[in-house]
């Protein structure tokens, strides 16, 4: 155990927030690069760009103006977009659902985390996650399947004070893996 995670054992951190949509979308893009399979989506990707944008490239060089030159050059740009896109669209469509439930209270001790709506109350033990990830908006806790279907976003401005953020890395620490 560190220094750090010493000073910090036994407390509990609060957060308090209305989630947003650009927490989610952080929160996806983190797990797309936490993930295997998030890996796997975006080498596909940009390998499917690259490979239209050279095709393109090579039909170009061939002189060979069909519907070919422009298909292979949108299906680039299309690949690419879909690199920033996708979690975009997948955080907003989140977002929607969360924000019906109005504020989020969060309270992450040595136990877990209990998470508390307008309409709901959860307690998760920490077994349900295996690691989290970390951006400069959110903490990311992340279940141990491949794919990283749970998930649980924790943003960083519901915490009341900086020292606050600190203690709660070093809980996550603590019980999980870094991602």
């Amino acid at each position: 155990m560190t220094e750090v995670e010493r000073q910090y054992a036994g407390q509990t951190v609060e957060l308090v927030y209305e989630p947003m949509a650009r927490d989610m979308v952080s929160a996806l893009r983190a797990r797309s690069r936490a993930t295997p399979a998030g890996r796997r989506i975006r080498r596909l990707l940009l390998f499917a760009g690259v490979l239209c944008v050279f095709c393109f490239g090579f039909l170009v060089l061939m002189n060979a103006m069909t519907w070919r030159l422009w298909l292979m050059l949108g299906a680039g740009v299309l690949a690419f977009a879909c690199l920033y896109l996708l979690p975009w669209m997948q955080g907003r469509q989140l977002h929607q659902m969360a924000a019906r439930q109005g504020e989020f209270r969060a309270v992450v001790d040595d136990g877990g985390i209990r998470l508390t709506t307008r309409d709901a109350d959860a307690t998760t033990n920490w077994a349900v996650y295996s690691r989290y990830a970390e951006t400069d908006d959110v903490f990311v806790l992340l279940t141990g399947d491949k794919h990283g279907v749970g998930v649980m976003v924790l943003p960083k401005r519901g915490v009341t004070e900086p020292a606050d953020a600190e203690r709660l890395r070093a809980l996550l620490e603590r019980h999980l893996e870094k991602a």
